[in-house]
């Protein structure tokens, strides 16, 4: 099994590297890119078979991800 993570900051907390990264695209002639936002991802191999999803969910917030001005996603797929 696979797991990904996505980690991105909350919505309502500023993403300086968003606002660089959206001011940069301007300049290489993107009118309106809207909001961009920027975190990481981080794919996991499960060779036991499927996680347990509240231990996954707890090494996310605990771990992975800044509860304070970070939310998380998980998606498992199968191989």
């Amino acid at each position: 099994m696979k797991i990904r993570v996505t980690v991105l900051p909350k919505p309502s907390v500023l993403d300086p590297q968003g606002v660089a990264a959206a001011e940069a695209m301007r300049h290489l002639g993107w009118e309106n890119p809207g909001r961009v936002r920027i975190g990481k991802i981080i794919e996991i191999e499960s060779p036991g078979g499927r996680p347990d999803e509240e231990k996954l969910h707890a090494i996310c917030r605990d771990l992975l991800s800044n509860p304070v001005i970070e939310d998380y996603t998980f998606e498992i797929a199968g191989q």
